[in-house]
Order: C-alpha cells, then structure tokens, then sequence
C-alpha cells in the first residue's frame, strides 16, 4: 500500500512537470473531451456523440490574409493541421458552425466533411448558403435542439465593439455569430463562446448556465481601420481569461483560436505568460493542436494527452 501511494505521488508529480494540469486517469464513457484541431476547429466527444465545431481545414498558406487586420500580409492558416482532414471528420455525429467566416467554415471542410452529416447553424441565411454547398441535412438552431441525446442551447455573440457594428461597412462583414452550450443529465455543462468580445451576453450566458468548462477564443483578432485604433478587437483576448475565471470560480477555462490566423495578436505564449502574473494558471488550460482534454464526471478532474 505505501508502495502503490508513493508511485501515484510520483505521477502527479511528473503530470504536472510536463505541463498537465492533474490525472485524469483514463476517460470514461459519460466524460467530456475537447480536442483542439487547430484555430478554433475543435472536437468535442460528449457523452455518446462527437461534434466538430467550427471547421477550418486547408493546408498552410490556402488562403491570403483577411484583408484590414492586423499581419495581412500572411497567408491563412500560418500552421499546418496536426493530422490529416480525414481523420478530423471521421466518426463525427454532427459538425456546429457558430458562423461561415473562413477561418471557421472553409472550402477544405465543405470537401472533406460527407454531405449526409448533419449541420447545425446559427440562420437561415447561413442555412441556405451550406445546402447551396451541397450539404442535405441542415438544422438552424434557434433556441435549443437535442442532438443523440445531447441538449445544445445557443447564447450571443459579439464579434466586435458597439462601434464597429455602427459602422455601415464593417458591421455586416462581421455578422453574427452564435454560441453554443451542451448539456446533459450527469455530464459537465460545456460553454463555447466562440467568436466575441467580452459583452453582457457573455456574463448573461455563465451566470445562467454555470458551465464547468468554458471554451474562449482569446487569439486578440484586430482591425486596421484607422476609427477603431483604441479598441481594434473582433474577439477575447488574454484578460478576457482572467474575467471568465472570477466570474465562474470553479470552471475550467480552455483557450483556443490563437497561432494560426493572420489577424490573432496574442499566441499561446502571450497567454500563458499573463495567467501566470495573474495568478490564474491551475484553471487556464492552453491546448496544443492536436491535444485532447478530458474532463471527468466522476472526480472532476482534467487532465490532457
């Protein structure tokens, strides 16, 4: 017995040298895996479904900068997937598309991803451009669905500041986006952000859904333009983590959509940097691509691999 509590002593302690957060041991049936693809693609297995949410497939380079933002001059996506577009669709129950921007809905998806996987949207504008895409099976989430036993409720979005959206150009580029919350007896609530700044629909969305893992996008996408110079962001940024940690006190906080656009004006090491000054590191998890978390119904523990 001693032998066996000084080797699981020796395990947290090397988990936690390599940069996990605890042991999660292995995942169970009813656990909660979000796996970062790459940007802010990521695979989300709950309970006995896996969704993809926010496809963004194409090899390095596929496609120019977004044009008025920040590095314009790169090509989009700056890194490479970490596996192939196959293995990202397969065994995929339905794939979430919170809006149609590049960077979350691109043409390598619409190629890789079979017709006949359901689709779920924000609209019936954004509806009608994926089945003009071919696409045969497309619901619009308006409130609440319920997907293989898994109940999705949509929150707001802001993707930009107040002025940006009184802009007569610049809003309708931005357009709207939706989150997404999935939920289920005996499971973790998950709280997908997705793209927006920090907003009351935020707040609104944590206080009534107390989700205990929390999905940001804190990449600091930013403009250009001249009028927005004092508040150039389109999504989260770095504080942002710190405002999700005081608010939900015992969430996880899993930060995405950073390294691999034009426009992100924070990366991972940026982040990583700050919610260690700030004190907040034992909750922030900074996923690699590729990297799986686990988040257990059990123990509530997490870990990654």
């Amino acid at each position: 017995m001693r032998i066996r509590h000084i080797f699981s002593i020796c395990m947290v302690v090397c988990t936690l040298l390599i940069g996990k957060f605890s042991v999660a041991g292995e995942p169970g049936a009813q656990d909660v895996t979000i796996q970062l693809i790459r940007n802010a693609t990521v695979r989300v297995s709950y309970g006995n479904a896996t969704f993809l949410v926010d496809p963004m497939l194409a090899e390095t380079g596929a496609y120019p900068g977004f044009d008025n933002t920040y590095r314009s001059e790169l090509r989009n996506p700056l890194v490479p997937l970490p596996m192939p577009a196959k293995e990202v669709v397969q065994g995929i129950d339905a794939v979430i598309v919170t809006h149609t921007h590049l960077d979350h809905w691109d043409d390598a998806a619409q190629q890789a991803i079979p017709k006949e996987v359901p689709l779920i949207v924000q609209d019936s504008k954004d509806a009608a451009l994926i089945r003009s895409q071919g696409f045969k099976n497309v619901h619009i989430l308006q409130d609440k669905m319920v997907v293989e036993g898994v109940t999705l409720e949509r929150t707001e979005c802001q993707h930009g500041s107040e002025a940006m959206f009184a802009d007569k150009t610049v809003g309708p580029l931005l357009g709207s986006v939706m989150g997404i919350v999935f939920k289920k007896v005996g499971m973790k609530t998950v709280y997908i952000a997705a793209d927006t700044v920090w907003f009351p629909g935020v707040e609104q969305a944590i206080e009534k859904n107390a989700p205990d893992v929390i999905v940001l996008n804190t990449g600091g996408a930013a403009l250009t333009h001249e009028q927005f110079r004092d508040n150039p962001y389109i999504i989260m940024g770095k504080e942002d983590t710190l405002r999700a940690y005081r608010l939900a006190p015992k969430a996880a906080i899993v930060s995405v959509h950073m390294d691999a656009i034009n426009h992100m004006t924070v990366d991972r090491k940026d982040l990583s940097e700050y919610t260690y000054r700030q004190g907040i590191r034992d909750r922030v998890l900074i996923p690699f691509d590729g990297e799986t978390l686990h988040f257990s119904k059990d123990t509530g523990k997490l870990g990654g691999s």
